[in-house]
């Protein structure tokens, strides 16, 4: 080891000492009070010291302001070199920074806000080519040339100027094209962008989630599923079952849940017989019950001369 380096890891004694400069400049970048109690000191280099003070402002716990002062060779007053405020061993740090693209996640945007879409969107792909003329090699190519040739040769014949504002070029052309046959979107879902979506619903409503492991039947037999158009109509549907906690989603096919409409038929009510009028005939109803016909037994008469008591 060398004496430069064991002198640069011994302090020097000036600086080391320069502890109320170093907090003086430390309260100058901060604020009174904010600057705590002189923690440690390291040394730099030749006659460079770093002073560290605690911090004491609120949010960052475990931070430390350092101070780095100097001095010239063979000179006796101390400088002060810079003051920066450092994390600790246990500070509290932020998280590491994320692109946006990367923070977002399904429900963060809200109304008025932009999700922009890169041009090569592996999800999205074009709706229609600029390709005005055929393949090279395609059997429709040398005639498709020669009859756009003869067609322009006799627009030329019937008018002697051709203003430049009306020639548009193959993607005008197709674009207009597409315009009229309604594919007016520029991109469209790719396969991959096909597959991340199947994924992505079939995680939330599919075959392995706990509500479908406990339904009574799948989606594919339920009353309440709504077909829909494309590729997708072999594997997803609609939930239309205002009770059903998938209402308004796109389900799986091999989704289920309670709300099956074949699950459990609930009977109808019975309802009672009409009452049966007998409108021709009479019935008799006696005012008065017969003595012998109630459930009670009525007592006989009693005779002359029994005890009828005493007086």
């Amino acid at each position: 080891m060398s004496a430069a380096t064991t002198r640069s890891r011994t302090p020097d004694r000036l600086c080391a000492e320069a502890v109320d400069l170093a907090r003086a400049a430390a309260e100058e970048a901060a604020a009174p009070g904010v600057v705590g109690e002189h923690v440690s000191l390291v040394s730099e280099g030749d006659r460079v010291v770093t002073h560290f003070f605690e911090c004491k402002e609120p949010g960052y716990r475990g931070w430390r302001w350092a101070v780095t002062v100097a001095r010239a060779s063979r000179a006796k007053i101390v400088t002060l070199d810079e003051t920066v405020l450092l994390p600790g061993q246990d500070a509290l740090l932020a998280p590491e920074w994320v692109p946006w693209s990367e923070r977002l996640r399904p429900g963060d945007m809200g109304p008025g806000d932009l999700l922009p879409t890169e041009a090569d969107d592996l999800r999205l792909e074009p709706g229609y080519f600029g390709e005005d003329a055929p393949p090279p090699n395609s059997v429709v190519a040398e005639t498709s040339h020669d009859l756009a040739e003869r067609v322009e040769a006799e627009d030329a014949e019937l008018t002697d100027r051709r203003p430049a504002d009306t020639v548009m070029n193959g993607r005008g052309r197709i674009a207009s094209l597409a315009e009229e046959l309604g594919m007016r979107r520029a991109r469209i879902l790719s396969r991959y962008g096909l597959h991340t979506a199947a994924d992505r619903w079939d995680e939330s409503f599919g075959a392995k989630t706990p509500m479908a492991q406990a339904a009574p039947a799948s989606c594919a037999t339920c009353g309440f599923l709504v077909p829909i158009a494309g590729s997708l109509r072999q594997a997803f549907g609609i939930c239309a079952n205002e009770f059903s906690p998938a209402d308004g989603r796109v389900v799986s096919l091999s989704y289920g849940c309670g709300g099956h409409s074949e699950a459990a038929v609930m009977p109808r009510t019975p309802q009672p017989a009409p009452p049966v009028l007998d409108s021709v005939g009479a019935d008799v109803f006696p005012l008065h019950p017969k003595r012998d016909e109630g459930s009670v037994a009525v007592p006989s008469e009693p005779a002359p001369d029994d005890d009828l008591g005493h007086s």
